[in-house]
């Protein structure tokens, strides 16, 4: 009889981001290190906003304020 192997943890979870002017992006990943137990939606948000910044500094197209953060369901 064959063995399952368990599911791999890889760090991350990924997030769908609603943006306010109606921009989405799909599968953003945030580190499982980062994200605080205790105040979870806080560090990801604050994740997901560094990572605009950093994306926004190399493209020189900013992103918009974030509407909602929902997991993804990949």
């Amino acid at each position: 009889m064959a063995r399952k192997k368990p599911p791999v943890d890889n760090g991350f979870q990924l997030f769908d981001v609603l943006y306010q002017d109606g921009a989405r992006t799909s599968n953003r990943k945030v580190p499982t290190a980062g994200i605080d137990s205790y105040n979870a939606d806080h560090s990801i948000r604050a994740f997901i906003e560094a990572q605009d910044r950093k994306i926004a500094e190399l493209s020189g197209n900013p992103r918009g304020p974030i509407k909602t953060i929902t997991p993804s369901d990949a």
